[in-house]
């Protein structure tokens, strides 16, 4: 007999905001096809992500926790020996791999480059990509290294060979390798998770000519933004594409998001250089990159699901990339019981999504919080606090009402004392865990 269980495929982008794409309202940006998942599926308005840098944000969504509790709570670094995902932590690729799916990734990994961090020891049965944060799109040479003085360090990978493809745009080539690995999946005949996490719009801001001409008229960081995701939707195109000639598309859940907002740092290179980088929107939202305001961790986020999700709606309930893993393993036939025995701070999101109804959202009214560097930030229903360290060593709070202040401009604490004292708990409470 056949084995019915979903396949899922879970599409992540870099540095992008929740005002870079089409079906969330950016005119200045050409993204059909991600437009076309959103018809297929349900456009979410209050997805976050754990984590405001790369990093922390994909360690929770592999392991539903926390990214502190993840063992990752800032960017992987590159030195060697430097730690990367918690090996006693299991993976959502893992944890499928032991329910009888196929497991591939191709993309980006950024979890840890040394020998038992790679992607095929994580769970995964093929791994093609790049291990560090950011490559050169051209030359595929780890980006940041290679423009702070250091010598090259070439990164593309399959699994633990090394692959050169010099003067391949990446974008495209990803592409290609997500293409062949659903077919590879559907010839194997079991059901399967392909994690893609392309690196667009994450700099060097690199494109092919032929794309940045179609964007001349925007004024440059736009441009190169524009342009980047413009090659990134083909590639999603081509994916959802390949599911329909595969036969595949009915019974493929499909989540699509990025990993944290655009950045708003300027590239100041040894050489004097000066990328365009900081192209990105929040849509109006306050911060970006490496902030939890809401404009660093609110994103652009879809769920295609035939069956249970309806087509071309809006789901409005809280959410985090922690709650993918425990969603798809519910979709996958595991029990409650069984999930609640892995100690998430993911939550299954299967009814919420299914009804449609924000109010059947797992995080109503369980709090949202935040850890990151000094900073902390917490949600519950309508309110949001930060806190940060003051110059004095103390702690600084900020509250706002989203509701009626989703660009976070009006500060409510002094307001709102007990509510204060409250969320302060929640945060202090997290701190122990």
């Amino acid at each position: 007999m056949p084995d019915e269980r979903p396949n899922f495929i879970v599409l992540l982008t870099d540095d992008q905001g929740l005002g870079d794409l089409g079906c969330y309202g950016a005119d200045d940006l050409e993204t059909p096809n991600l437009d076309r998942l959103a018809a297929l599926g349900a456009r979410c308005t209050q997805w976050y992500s754990n984590a405001p840098l790369c990093s922390p944000s994909r360690a929770s969504l592999l392991t539903g926790r926390a990214p502190h509790r993840a063992g990752v709570p800032d960017n992987v670094g590159h030195e060697p020996g430097a730690r990367g995902l918690d090996p006693a932590i299991p993976t959502l690729p893992e944890l499928l791999r032991d329910r009888g799916y196929q497991t591939r990734m191709v993309g980006k990994w950024h979890l840890g480059q040394w020998a038992g961090q790679r992607p095929h020891e994580r769970g995964f049965d093929d791994f093609r990509g790049f291990l560090h944060g950011c490559v050169d799109y051209w030359s595929h040479v780890f980006y940041w290294l290679m423009n702070h003085g250091a010598p090259p360090r070439h990164d593309l990978w399959h699994n633990n060979v090394e692959l050169h493809h010099d003067g391949e745009y990446l974008t495209h080539l990803l592409a290609g390798w997500a293409v062949d690995a659903l077919r590879a999946m559907r010839d194997d005949g079991r059901p399967f998770l392909l994690y893609l996490p392309f690196n667009a719009p994450h700099y060097p801001m690199q494109a092919p000519r032929a794309t940045l001409e179609r964007f001349a008229h925007l004024e440059p960081a736009r441009q190169y933004t524009a342009a980047l995701l413009y090659d990134y939707d083909a590639a999603v195109g081509r994916i959802l594409d390949e599911l329909e000639t595969l036969g595949l598309g009915g019974r493929t859940v499909v989540f699509s998001s990025a990993d944290h907002g655009p950045s708003r740092e300027n590239r100041n290179w040894p050489d004097g250089r000066l990328e365009p980088y900081p192209g990105g929107s929040t849509g109006g939202l306050r911060g970006a990159k490496a902030t939890l305001y809401e404009g660093g961790i609110r994103l652009p986020t879809i769920w295609r699901w035939p069956g249970v999700v309806p087509p071309g709606g809006v789901y409005d309930g809280l959410g985090t990339h922690a709650d993918v893993l425990p969603t798809l393993l519910t979709a996958a036939g595991v029990d409650p019981d069984t999930l609640g025995a892995l100690g998430l701070d993911g939550r299954d999101h299967r009814a919420a999504l299914t009804s449609n109804r924000p109010a059947d959202s797992p995080h109503r009214e369980a709090p949202l919080t935040w850890r990151f560097r000094e900073r902390r930030a917490v949600r519950r229903g309508d309110w949001k606090l930060l806190t940060a360290l003051g110059e004095d060593g103390r702690r600084v709070a900020e509250l706002y009402h989203l509701p009626t202040d989703r660009a976070e401009q009006h500060d409510r604490h002094r307001d709102e004392p007990g509510l204060v004292a409250e969320l302060t708990a929640v945060l202090d409470d997290n701190e122990t865990v």
